[in-house]
């Protein structure tokens, strides 16, 4: 009821893996009943399963991919990775009704020196586009209890030392894979890989919105996946959360260029404002 109050047009369906969940299918039905569209983050390594149920209920499917092969494989832990997801892809292709496909590749310590090797490989499984994005690494956002520990953070983040050496695989990218760039298929060019330097110069402390709201299975509701949780009675309907006196106070009163979340955040989400916004 909630849903079709707030006019709701698009859910993205995301996890830990959407697909293993008992009820997914039967969600996935309500919601087109309902006209909304469905955007799947997927791990990809599933998809294979059943593609002609993923092309049928999804308008977008978003693939974790995190470099060629042999990095993926590396970094994810799973053998033969990346050979599943390429013939997902390949089994979605060939569906009457194929959803839009992206690859997400995450940069971190494991692959920032790969950046061309990625692109190429990503390339050729055949998805639509391949978006960039830092690693989070600060907060409790997926399904962790707690943050990250310094160690492990330092474990995936870059660190101030091997920023000019991502500087460089940026730029050898930009000239290798420039055609890539140029006809969208890197979403937002080298500009998105430029940003995600910057997000770690800001971790390593060398430099110094938001449209969401993010419903996690347990019904609390955050204004995004890393800011606290608003508040709110059990049982409250979601516009009635979002629209709380609270919660918008929280939004009027937030501002991006200081909160510590906000300067550190990997998602940099915006949309365009109305005459009457």
């Amino acid at each position: 009821a909630a849903i079709r109050r707030l006019h709701v047009h698009r859910v993205m369906l995301t996890g830990g893996e959407p697909l293993l969940h008992a009820n997914f299918w039967t969600f996935c039905e309500r919601l087109r009943a309902e006209g909304i569209a469905l955007s799947l983050v997927t791990t990809g390594l599933l998809i294979e399963r059943e593609p002609s149920r993923i092309a049928e209920l999804m308008d977008e499917v978003v693939i974790s991919i995190d470099g060629d092969a042999a990095t993926h494989d590396g970094i994810r832990r799973v053998r033969d990775g990346f050979a599943r997801i390429a013939r997902g892809v390949a089994a979605l292709r060939v569906q009457p009704r194929c959803p839009t496909l992206i690859a997400r590749s995450v940069v971190q310590r494991s692959n920032y020196r790969s950046i061309t090797a990625t692109i190429r490989s990503i390339e050729q499984i055949g998805v639509d586009r391949l978006s960039f994005l830092a690693a989070d690494v600060t907060s409790p956002a997926f399904n962790r209890t707690e943050p990250w520990s310094s160690e492990r953070q330092r474990e995936v983040a870059l660190a101030a030392e091997d920023l000019s050496k991502f500087s460089g695989s940026i730029s050898v990218a930009e000239h290798a894979c420039a055609a890539a760039f140029t006809s969208g298929f890197v979403d937002g060019g080298a500009a998105a890989l430029w940003r995600i330097y910057d997000h770690y110069a800001a971790l390593a402390g060398l430099r110094e919105p938001w449209v969401s709201a993010v419903v996690e299975p347990n019904g609390i509701v955050r204004p995004c996946f890393f800011q606290p949780a608003y508040s709110a009675p059990a049982g409250s309907d979601l516009d009635h959360v979002i629209n709380a006196a609270a919660a918008i106070e929280f939004r009027r009163t937030l501002d991006v260029r200081t909160n510590t979340t906000c300067q550190r955040c990997v998602c940099r989400l915006s949309l365009p404002l109305t005459a009457d916004a």
